[in-house]
């Protein structure tokens, strides 16, 4: 199945804390916006693939809504990712309780060292602990870091170090850091929400399941749709 990014969509044009769904690419928008037809002000869009153009489609959209004078009060990362087995099965959600950029860092003797170690810039996002809980008890999602990678792992040797240096993670994609460092630029509060198509590891294309993700996908953001549109930032 090819995965191709597409346009944004409007649920509803506005509300009074507006969404903004960001997706990787067009399949995903779709599974979203099945889920929430009518939602108030819930805005999907495809935003690409990778954390450098996912950003930068984040940051354009919240600038543009900012300049509209009606600015997102909360972002959500929203895809397909990898689960590391067995704590995340394939057809499992998984809602980040830390959103980690896993390779942005140096690699040394020693092994890999993250940026932060180097005295500059980040690697974590926290979403707002009671959004986590209540999509969490809403959704039946498991809680642990999603990690953002550039490149997908293909072996069982990268996924054994992935889990060694976070021990508490779950699930990887491509796009969650650089959705959150967008948001966080602009002050907005970020979830990460991520429907297992596969496990980590050795690359295996027989075992994805790619339309069982988008499904779960599909039937869990139905079930925190409600949150969303209940859910006021300044009551956090």
């Amino acid at each position: 199945m090819e995965l191709q990014a597409g346009e944004g969509r409007l649920i509803a044009a506005a509300g009074l804390d507006r969404v903004l769904v960001a997706t990787a690419v067009s399949v995903e928008q779709d599974a979203v916006a099945r889920a929430c037809p009518g939602a108030g002000g819930i805005e999907v869009i495809a935003a690409g693939v990778g954390p450098a153009l996912a950003a930068a489609s984040v940051a354009s959209a919240l600038t543009a809504a900012s300049l509209r004078g009606e600015p997102y009060g909360l972002v959500v990362s929203a895809g397909i990712g990898g689960g590391f087995q067995p704590e995340a099965p394939v057809g499992s959600l998984v809602v980040a309780d830390g959103i980690v950029a896993a390779d942005l860092g140096a690699e040394t003797e020693d092994g890999f060292v993250p940026v932060t170690e180097l005295g500059f810039g980040t690697v974590r996002h926290q979403p707002p602990a009671d959004l986590l809980r209540r999509v969490a008890d809403a959704t039946g999602a498991r809680t642990g870091a999603v990690l953002t990678v550039s490149t997908v792992t293909g072996t069982a040797a990268r996924a054994a170090a992935l889990r060694e240096r976070h021990p508490t993670a779950l699930a990887e994609a491509m796009e969650g850091f650089g959705v959150a460092e967008a948001a966080a630029a602009q002050g907005v509060p970020v979830l990460e929400i991520r429907a297992i198509s596969n496990p980590v590891g050795p690359r295996d294309r027989a075992a994805w399941r790619i339309g069982d993700a988008l499904a779960a996908l599909s039937e869990g953001f139905g079930k925190l749709v409600p949150v969303l549109e209940s859910w006021d930032r300044h009551d956090s």
